[in-house]
């Protein structure tokens, strides 16, 4: 039996369809490989049927940029069952016409860099990413690399953090397409009870400097925090939370796990 082809959606298209329907983004982080490979192509179509706004893949690495432990654990067990670079481009190419939402990597430049910058850009757009996220990528090449990852027809999706100064963050904005990434703390990702007092005043700042969405990420774990965020910005970036789902059901199989996320991405929706 075949798949149903779904309707692709651009980044940019997705979030028009979200601020017109009055609604927040939901940004969904899985890391590929964790458990296995085939969780994280069932995880993939499982967020879309949730409606996330955007599905964001971790390629696997062993030295943490900003992931917390709970993250770092699941690099650290996709890597011991040898996750490659090739692996993660053929499970998402393998689930890209089933799936409507677009897709991200987040990974850090060193390893696009180790692999070859054009063989990677172009080996991601073949797959079937929409965009990247190189939260590493510093500022010499950081113009020349997104330049490249944009001819390719791919959104460069950067960071700001709350000690990132306006300049800098003027800089960043500039250089991003499809959205900016806001981290609501300085430091690694993890769940938080509740989100900083300067995160709506941050984000505003940022919305005055470009036309693109505003998603905030790091602390984001519960329905509340995204009722929260309705207001204040265009997505909610959650990844922490959803990673210690699937370690939760891993013992159940592949089913279970994409079942158990997909609710807790329908719960944390029901808000948005």
């Amino acid at each position: 039996m075949h798949a149903i082809r779904a309707e692709r959606r651009s980044i940019s298209q997705k979030f028009a369809e979200v601020k017109a329907a009055g609604r927040i983004g939901l940004i969904s982080f899985i890391p590929a490989g964790f458990p296995d490979l085939s969780a994280t192509a069932e995880l993939i179509k499982a967020l879309d049927r949730a409606g996330s706004a955007v599905i964001e893949i971790g390629f696997p690495f062993s030295d943490p940029i900003a992931d917390g432990p709970v993250i770092q654990e699941a690099f650290v067990e996709a890597l011991a069952r040898k996750v490659k670079i090739a692996d993660v481009f053929a499970t998402v190419a393998a689930v890209r016409d089933e799936v409507a939402a677009p897709i991200v990597g987040m990974l850090s430049y060193s390893i696009v860099f180790r692999y070859g910058i054009e063989r990677f850009i172009k080996q991601a757009k073949a797959s079937g990413f929409d965009g990247l996220i190189l939260p590493d990528l510093p500022p010499p090449e950081i113009q020349s690399v997104c330049g490249m990852i944009r001819s390719a027809g791919l959104d460069t999706i950067l960071l700001v953090a709350p000690t990132t100064t306006p300049q800098r963050r003027r800089d960043i904005v500039r250089l991003s397409s499809g959205f900016v990434y806001y981290l609501s703390v300085s430091g690694i990702t993890g769940e938080r009870d509740r989100l900083p007092d300067d995160l709506a005043e941050n984000v505003r700042q940022i919305k005055g400097m470009t036309e693109l969405p505003v998603c905030v990420g790091f602390g984001i774990s519960q329905p509340r925090h995204v009722a929260q965020l309705k207001n204040v910005a265009d997505g909610a970036i959650v990844g922490t939370a959803i990673v210690r789902r699937i370690k939760s059901h891993a013992a159940e199989g592949t089913q279970a796990i994409a079942t158990a996320v997909e609710n807790y991405a329908r719960e944390l929706l029901a808000e948005a």
